[in-house]
């Protein structure tokens, strides 16, 4: 399944993110509270995974 999904980025204190929508979230079965991501970066692409 590919799902493309235009976000801007916005401002977080001094960082910048992007927020994610609940869908995505429960489409990949991640709590929020309890699970834990990895962020990594391959050639242009942010890739979050859940761990």
């Amino acid at each position: 399944m590919e799902i493309k999904l235009d976000k801007k980025f916005v401002k977080l204190g001094r960082s910048w993110g992007v927020i994610v929508p609940p869908w995505i979230i429960s489409s990949l079965n991640i709590n929020p509270n309890k699970d834990n991501v990895v962020l990594s970066v391959k050639d242009d692409k942010i890739i979050i995974e859940k761990k």
